[in-house]
């Protein structure tokens, strides 16, 4: 019966038999509405165990798993972990942990690279949500006058938000934007209209997390994000990069809680869902594919590292429309899909040296959309 007819049906039956009867009757004619979503499942903080269902209970055709595998194993992948509403259908591990020692595998640590900027979006957030800062804020009242090259009407121009989506309008062309010393951060537009992927200016978001808090970054990190969802690793300096390290079942966790819009189970880790939904949103015209530190498939246009260029369409056409990825340099991805419960991890080297290497995302995705259902 299709749903407008239910309430007609039951009308009917009201004034015909006997008032109790057709209760009973449109309590038959609602189970035409459909089911309430299954609840994602969460892993237990502080055990190793996680639930797993296996591609064909799903549907999937397991048929084309293997050549999958063997094209993530070919390219460097150490560990890749699909995840179907926060449940495990496909993890392998590939070659050797970092140290050369010993296989790869669950409790094996490896680098976040860039991917790694979009947990710090979301401290920024955290931040923000216990009253410690504004993202609207001038950057210079968290960092302190003189910390650009800039002269100080520049400097005071500059905000949060510009370090969140890479608007400073400082200059990435210099020798190393990676440094966030003041004689490396220099001019080169006014802030908010100019996208460039600037490492300097973002590694800086960490100072004005510790400064608005007055607590250590990494401490700050730990307490509002990673002990709340049991994702295990650390930070790690490397020359002017901070860099996460952690298993890929820790960026999986990651990868759930943002699937499950900043909640943990019955926890809720961000409740400002003001700044939830900006941070995996276009965050600006000039680069419609970027949001706070993430990056947004399915826009109708995207800019990459190193270029102006603006280029039509999806970063990764082979992916869900919806994706939203953490991605690093040698192929580092956190991705989630809202619309089919996923998240899928990937760690591991990668044939380019690219800051942000789209095309071989995009290449895996040209084989799991064969799996998936």
């Amino acid at each position: 019966m299709a749903r407008d007819d239910a309430g007609t049906a039951t009308a009917r039956c009201i004034g015909i038999i006997p008032t109790i009867v057709a209760a009973i009757l449109f309590s038959c004619c609602s189970d035409s509405a459909a089911p309430d979503p299954v609840p994602l499942y969460f892993p237990p903080i502080g055990s190793a165990a996680w639930e797993s269902v296996t591609p064909a209970s799903l549907g999937w055709n397991a048929s084309e798993i293997p050549g999958l595998l063997s094209f993530l194993e070919t390219n460097g992948t150490r560990a890749f972990v699909v995840l179907k509403g926060g449940k495990i259908v496909i993890e392998e591990y590939f070659g050797t942990n970092l140290a050369g020692t010993a296989p790869f595998g669950p409790s094996s640590i490896w680098y976040w690279a860039s991917a790694g900027k979009t947990l710090t979006a979301f401290t920024v957030g955290k931040a923000q949500e216990d009253g410690r800062l504004s993202i609207e804020d001038s950057s210079s009242v968290h960092l302190g006058p003189g910390w650009t090259a800039l002269t100080p009407t520049q400097e005071a121009a500059i905000t949060v938000r510009h370090q969140l989506t890479m608007t400073t309008g400082l200059d990435d062309g210099v020798p190393d934007n990676h440094s966030f010393l003041p004689q490396d951060l220099v001019y080169k537009a006014d802030p908010g209209t100019r996208w460039a992927y600037h490492n300097g200016p973002y590694t800086l978001l960490e100072r004005v997390v510790a400064n608005a808090t007055a607590e250590a970054f990494d401490a700050y990190f730990d307490r509002v994000l990673r002990d709340r969802i049991g994702l295990d690793g650390t930070w790690i300096w490397s020359g002017n990069d901070h860099v996460y390290y952690s298993t890929a079942r820790g960026m999986a966790r990651f990868g759930l809680l943002v699937l499950n819009n900043g909640k943990w189970g019955e926890g809720v880790v961000m409740r400002d869902t003001v700044f939830f939904r900006a941070m995996i949103s276009t965050s600006q015209s000039l680069n419609k594919s970027y949001g706070y530190l993430w990056w947004l498939n399915g826009k109708e246009s995207f800019m990459v590292p190193e270029s102006q260029i603006v280029f039509p369409g999806s970063f990764s056409p082979n992916a869900p429309a919806d994706m939203v990825s953490g991605i690093g340099k040698y192929g580092q991805y956190v991705s989630v899909i809202p619309s089919q419960d996923l998240v899928v991890v990937r760690m591991g080297e990668d044939p380019s040296s690219v800051p942000v290497p789209f095309l071989f995302l995009d290449d895996i995705w040209e084989k799991l959309k064969l799996i998936v259902r």
